[in-house]
């Protein structure tokens, strides 16, 4: 009866989670991109199956549907707005919250899933991406139901718990493809430690697991890539408009080796910013495509490399944003402050562990969920260290593993302080937690008062020397354990609070107080560049000429479409995709829709085209009329424009 009374506390941290996640989400702004597919996609079921970005079917997102269908269905229950496209993911994390609650409970009690339910809730990275309509948040709560699933087929001893949680990882696949498949090797080591069966008949289940797994992962790719590819959209950031493409290449082995960001083998523009990625001169020879230095921007007589932006406080984007592979990498300025706080803890709590099993000689399913968390974090650590090109924000996959080892070495560390073995064990992970922390505070000394490291640090030294002193007083020593515990939480609290208190990235979010550096994130400050608004001249020009075209205008870039769509019911041709360079048409194709009646303007910006596009960008300039900028334009002191200092130009096809 005791164990089904109403945990008080756990209601608490779900109205903490809550606030973090809901407080003025309405006004928290959101990924441009997303929201336009999302509004694009409520137009019919092409669009909404697909995701994509216009709502005519010309081309789809970077990412496959299943994540964004949440946010559609949000969209046709409640208009199209940055809250109702940020509902779904504030959603899925209030539920992770309480999930990742109910799976540590069982095996390290009440007290355990507390902390592991409130440590989630606070990591900073975790409450900046929650507050956008990026997509993680959602991978992560199908991976945290996935996760329930398999525990759930250990005791009920059914395999069909074990096909579930598999398919689940499957449909994680189909929200951001290899992500998902980083918990696999906690799945399959869990399954293969805790299942009590011969191994020949473990081997078997997992084997089918495994097809069910490949089945669901694979089944949006066969069906798109299986119809004939005139009657789908074409596969956003793709380059052989093949969804199986996409998930191998530019959101798979390209995020390791780093070919889908700075300094990869694709063609970049200024636009991958959003992405995190560098501009970089699309003919990679310091050009631009054919006849695009004519707009508006000089000759590079010296073909010297154009010139990057400057970033600073604390990353700007690409490597910038996540600093120089390496062991040390999740410890330095860019990202040990998104979700580093508490490792040394997540250490101590493995030694704790081993200690245990030890101890009891015998390797218990509480064990075994020990070893599944670290099976969990321990990949990704090592991933995240080494991969060529990844957003801060995907950091939020380490999250419930972090929170859930965290609780449960606080759990066994204090057992051994309390029998008097290893008495050393707790105090020290409270130290090495601590000077951490006090090292992450002085990294970022620039923007927080020395004396808050001073504090931290004082903190970490009377925790170690109170626990030592109290060795003999349990009680005392109890309240001194609970106090180190909240302690370690106040900075990473207050770096999650940041996105509330200053705003944040809604498109590469990042949480700390880098953000009130000159009142915007380090992200934002690619501004000037990326978050331009739609001209409101030209679309008011463009709406007054329009007469029944299928889309409104072509542009390259997905996000000045994404801009005019959002501000417009009409479909824009973004012929480059996401990056701008994406080989969606032939100049062939793009005469046949002109001829067609299906797009009669077109605005090349100076961004996008790249190599590939070449052919378009003089197909256009050769056949198309530029329009004055008089009649579509406003000056530039009153309305931002979407080209590099004002570079971009409309042409219009009059037969």
């Amino acid at each position: 009866m005791k164990e089904k009374k109403m945990d008080w506390w756990l209601i608490a941290i779900i109205a903490l989670a809550s606030f973090l996640y809901f407080y003025n989400i309405g006004n928290a702004g959101s990924n441009e991109y997303y929201t336009a597919a999302a509004k694009s996609m409520t137009a019919n079921w092409k669009a909404f199956f697909f995701a994509s970005l216009d709502p005519a079917g010309f081309i789809t997102v970077d990412k496959p549907p299943v994540a964004l269908w949440f946010q559609a269905l949000s969209v046709a229950l409640f208009g199209v707005s940055d809250w109702s496209v940020l509902l779904p993911e504030a959603l899925a994390g209030v539920l992770s919250t309480s999930l990742l609650y109910f799976i540590v409970k069982p095996f390290f009690g009440r007290v355990a899933a507390r902390w592991a339910s409130f440590i989630f809730a606070c990591t900073p990275i975790f409450v900046a991406v929650t507050r956008t309509n990026n997509l993680d948040t959602i991978l992560i709560f199908t991976l945290l139901v996935a996760t329930w699933a398999l525990i759930k087929s250990i005791h009920t001893k059914k395999a069909t718990s074990l096909l579930v949680s598999f398919a689940l990882v499957g449909v994680g696949f189909n929200m951001k493809m290899m992500q998902a498949y980083m918990v696999l090797p906690a799945f399959y080591i869990f399954y293969w430690l805790a299942k009590n069966e011969t191994w020949k008949r473990k081997m078997k289940q997992l084997a089918l697991a495994t097809v069910v797994l490949l089945m669901t992962s694979l089944s949006y790719a066969a069906i798109a890539d299986l119809m004939p590819k005139d009657n789908r959209p074409y596969i956003g950031s793709s380059q052989t408009n093949s969804v199986l493409e996409l998930a191998l290449g530019y959101n798979g082995i390209g995020r390791l080796t780093g070919s889908a960001g700075p300094g990869g083998n694709r063609t970049m523009d200024a636009n991958a910013g959003e992405r995190g990625e560098m501009p970089q001169p699309p003919n990679g020879a310091g050009q631009l495509p054919n006849g695009m230095q004519r707009m508006g921007q000089s000759e590079n007589s010296g073909n010297t490399p154009p010139q990057l932006p400057e970033f600073k406080g604390g990353g700007g984007i690409g490597i910038g944003e996540t600093g120089n592979r390496g062991i040390f990498r999740l410890f330095n300025q860019q990202l040990s402050g998104q979700i580093s706080w508490l490792l040394p803890f997540v250490l101590f709590s493995t030694i704790a562990v081993g200690l245990s099993i030890r101890k009891q000689r015998m390797f218990t399913i509480s064990h075994k969920v020990a070893v599944f968390w670290l099976a969990w974090l321990i990949p990704m650590m090592g991933f995240f260290s080494i991969a060529g090109f990844f957003h801060r924000y995907y950091l939020s996959m380490m999250a419930p593993a972090i929170a859930a080892l965290v609780a449960i070495g606080s759990v066994l560390l204090w057992e051994f302080y309390k029998e008097g073995k290893q008495q050393w064990l707790l105090p020290s992970a409270f130290l090495a937690t601590f000077s951490l922390e006090a090292y992450i505070l002085y990294q970022n000394k620039a923007a927080m008062s020395t004396i808050w490291i001073w504090f931290v640090g004082l903190l970490g030294l009377a925790s170690f020397v109170l626990l030592l002193a109290f060795r003999q007083h349990t009680r005392i020593a109890y309240y001194v354990k609970v106090a180190s515990l909240v302690g370690l939480l106040l900075m990473p609290f207050y770096w999650a609070l940041t996105p509330i208190l200053y705003g944040g990235n809604s498109m590469i979010p990042a949480a700390g107080p880098q953000t009130t550096f000159d009142g915007r994130q380090d992200g934002r400050m690619m501004g000037s560049v990326e978050r331009n608004e739609a001209n409101e001249k030209l679309i008011q020009y463009l709406e007054k000429n329009y007469d029944g075209e299928t889309y409104l205008v072509a542009t390259f870039r997905a996000t000045e479409a994404a801009q005019i769509m959002l501000k417009t019911d009409k479909a824009v041709m973004a012929m480059g995709g996401f990056s701008g360079n994406d080989p969606a048409l032939t100049a062939k194709k793009l005469e046949n829709l002109v001829k067609n009646g299906e797009v009669k303007y077109f605005l090349l910006s100076g961004f996008g085209g790249g190599q590939s596009n070449n052919d378009i960008v003089e197909w256009i300039q050769t056949h198309c009329k530029e329009i004055p900028q008089s009649e579509w334009k406003q000056s530039s002191d009153t309305q931002q424009s979407f080209g590099r200092d004002g570079a971009e130009k409309l042409y219009k096809y009059e037969g």
